[in-house]
């Protein structure tokens, strides 16, 4: 088999990625890099649920031990949108802090599998139907080029279903929001819910590309 890094954003969400590569051909080794999880006792669960998951699948796993959640906010600072603006309110996946989100963790992830001798890297980010795929992939795509090494992409969604039963079956932590402190607050602020509902009438209806 061909070993690929496969950059791990959480548990749950590597379970179909892992198995699906296996069937592929490739023996998948696990990279945990994610500095925009907040709050801290957030990111120690899903870093030992990742650590959890590698041994219940007998998988190897590199992961940044360090929480970065302070260069993250550095990075973002200046694209962040108001509380009540439609970019803040209405994520699409694409406003500018999510693509410095997957910017900063696939160039790591291709920075990685260069230094150590990765020919092809990949993401589970890719599982995610959440998640706009089409600039992710553009975005890996410019990393492998500038590290040297290939972005196997592979669209992992077919398996939402069934990635959630194996993350059942393995009793892996589950989280309920993607992860840094804004899809926080927007997963669970009643007031962005409400601004939400009324942003969405026709009438406001907008291209928020």
């Amino acid at each position: 088999m061909t070993k690929i890094l496969l950059h791990m954003c959480c548990a749950p969400c590597s379970c179909y990625p892992v198995k699906k590569l296996r069937e592929e051909n490739f023996e998948p080794v696990g990279f945990f890099f994610n500095p925009n999880i907040h709050p801290y006792t957030e990111w120690k669960k899903r870093l030992g649920a990742a650590k959890i998951f590698s041994e219940k699948v007998g998988m190897e796993l590199h992961a940044d031990n360090h929480y970065r959640l302070r260069e993250f906010l550095q990075a973002v600072s200046g694209v962040v949108g108001e509380k009540n603006s439609p970019d803040t309110i209405k994520p699409d996946g694409a406003h500018d802090r999510c693509k410095i989100c997957y910017a900063r963790r696939l160039s790591e992830t291709a920075k990685f599998a260069a230094e150590n001798n990765f020919e092809f890297f990949t993401s589970t980010l890719f599982y995610s139907i959440y998640q706009n795929h089409e600039l992710m992939k553009n975005i890996a795509e410019s990393f492998a080029k500038k590290f040297g090494v290939k972005f196997f992409y592979e669209d992992f969604r077919p398996g939402w279903q069934e990635g959630i039963d194996l993350s059942l079956k393995l009793e892996l932590y589950r989280q309920n929001y993607c992860g840094c402190i804004f899809s926080e607050e927007e997963r669970f602020s009643k007031e962005i819910k409400k601004f939400r509902k009324s942003f969405n009438k026709p009438e406001n209806n907008f291209d928020a590309r």
